[in-house]
């Protein structure tokens, strides 16, 4: 009886040692950019403002801008235009430019942006899915200048790996919302 106890825990044992693989569970790279450090860009074109100093910013046109980040693989384009008895219709080019987005994108949230002493107003919006651009913005003084701005990622817009590019250049945009000085 003893006998047949140890060959049975002998056989359990044996059988008990297979190398049976389970799945992992689909992980995330985890992304860490640098604290921001921002300077001041002053354009010839009436208006100024702080931006993150990893982007590097190229003039295209007269009046237009790029903000490279290329690390990220991504851009903020931005256009300038002076206000000249068309603000209705720069608003509506601008707000177009966003809602064109609406086939791709899951959702489309924006955020008014008002700084009275500085005499900036504007839109902010995020566009949530796998649009082109994740986030436009416009400010305007309503009377002479009007900046209009997007994001886009060199890459085929996938949200879920974009994400935390995306939310730390949203960050970069709203700072330059914030600084926006007319000259």
């Amino acid at each position: 009886m003893i006998r047949f106890f140890y060959y049975f825990m002998g056989l359990l044992l044996l059988s008990a040692c297979q190398d049976n693989t389970l799945p992992k569970p689909k992980a995330q790279l985890q992304l860490e950019y640098p604290y921001p450090v921002y300077g001041k860009f002053n354009s010839n074109c009436n208006f100024s403002f702080d931006y993150n100093s990893i982007a590097k910013i190229k003039a295209e046109k007269k009046c237009e801008f790029e903000l490279h980040y290329p690390k990220m693989k991504a851009t903020i384009y931005l256009t300038y235009k002076p206000v000249t008895n068309n603000i209705d219709s720069l608003l509506r080019d601008a707000q177009k430019l966003t809602y064109d987005h609406v086939i791709k994108a899951d959702e489309i949230s924006s955020q008014p942006f008002i700084n009275n002493t500085n005499k900036v107003y504007g839109m902010f919006s995020e566009v949530g899915g796998n649009a082109a651009t994740n986030a436009q913005f416009y400010v305007t003084d309503s009377t002479k200048n009007f900046l209009y701005g997007s994001m886009y990622f060199y890459a085929k817009p996938n949200y879920d790996s974009i994400l935390p590019a995306a939310n730390y250049i949203k960050n970069d945009i709203r700072k330059i919302m914030e600084t926006v000085a007319w000259q």
